[in-house]
């Protein structure tokens, strides 16, 4: 049986603590990355690195040709919210035309099964919580339509070409490897749990919060925190389900946490305060986003590990104090 995994964009954030993950589990993985947003730092030193893009056909085709590639983890993908607003030209190339690009190559070399890095923001907003995977789906910004537009091109090649496939919708990823080999490093840097982390430590001037007259407890948004280890062993998982499941699948905890929340047990776990400053909400922004995550314990036999939220921002706060990339 081959266990030949490629990982387009095994170099990113989720990507590099999956392929850590399908490393330890004896898989012989791939990497492709452009190294655009990636770091081959933080590529496991077992698995083969290939810098390239998922845009050059080419060097695709080359990969393909050269590895006997059972199936693809498919994380490649730029995924700033804010920048696909304001350029959403290169969204739509980047991450439809290089997913096109990418299953051409797999139909073309007779691979038909792939793991694909889906998200929440699918859905837009929520019409109803838990979220689960009949909620409708409605975008709000072109970055969740392009992951939209990949499900649905991946349900047109499962209909009209066999492909498996298994899209995977997180909710918040967040910390780091425990023995903090890995972490979580964006340039620009969005997310909140590191954002609370690096002002805590001065590398960012101030923590601004977006509005506080949510409807939740404390008037800040609530949203469900999932751990990169516990998303990881996710795409394990899946990669053992094809043969049981084809579709699309939530990832989450299942649990919130309010942005004031988040801030108080960053400040408990570092004995630091955080600089903040409360500024006038974003447009768009729900007040509360939690998965239902059922179908993953069902369907994957996953459940995740990392249940409390300071636990997950221990180990981000342990890779900030001693990251290496």
């Amino acid at each position: 049986m081959k266990n030949k995994i490629l990982v387009t964009g095994g170099a990113g954030y989720i990507g590099s603590h999956t392929v850590r993950y399908l490393c330890d589990k004896g898989y012989d993985v791939i990497v492709v990355d452009n190294l655009i947003y990636g770091h081959k730092e933080a590529v496991d030193a077992r698995a083969l690195f290939i810098q390239a893009d998922l845009a050059d056909k080419r060097a695709l085709d080359q990969i393909f040709d050269t590895y006997d590639i059972d199936a693809v983890v498919h994380f490649a993908a730029f995924a700033y919210v804010g920048e696909s607003v304001v350029e959403p030209e290169k969204y739509y190339f980047n991450n439809v035309v290089g997913t096109l690009h990418l299953l051409k190559s797999m139909k073309e070399h007779h691979v038909n099964k792939i793991v694909f890095s889906s998200t929440c923001a699918t859905y837009g907003k929520p019409q109803y919580l838990p979220i689960d995977e009949k909620h409708p789906q409605n975008p709000i910004n072109p970055y969740g339509q392009t992951k939209l537009i990949i499900e649905k091109i991946f349900e047109s090649y499962h209909q009209a070409y066999g492909l498996k496939y298994i899209a995977l919708r997180y909710f918040n990823a967040a910390g780091a490897q425990s023995d903090m080999s890995l972490g979580e490093s964006h340039h620009p840097e969005t997310h909140l749990i590191p954002l609370v982390l690096k002002t805590i430590r001065a590398e960012h001037p101030v923590l601004k919060v977006f509005g506080t007259d949510y409807d939740t407890p404390d008037g800040t948004c609530i949203r469900d925190y999932i751990h990169v280890e516990d998303l990881a062993s996710a795409h394990y998982l899946a990669l053992t389900k094809f043969d049981e499941y084809v579709g699309c699948i939530n990832l989450g905890t299942g649990k919130g946490c309010s942005i004031k929340e988040i801030i108080n047990a960053a400040e408990e776990i570092s004995a630091q305060k955080c600089k903040v400053e409360y500024v006038d909400k974003r447009p768009g922004d729900p007040s509360i986003l939690i998965a239902d995550n059922k179908k993953a314990q069902h369907i994957l036999g996953w459940t995740p590990q990392y249940k409390n939220i300071k636990d997950i921002i221990r180990t981000a706060w342990d890779w900030e104090c001693h990251k290496k990339y």
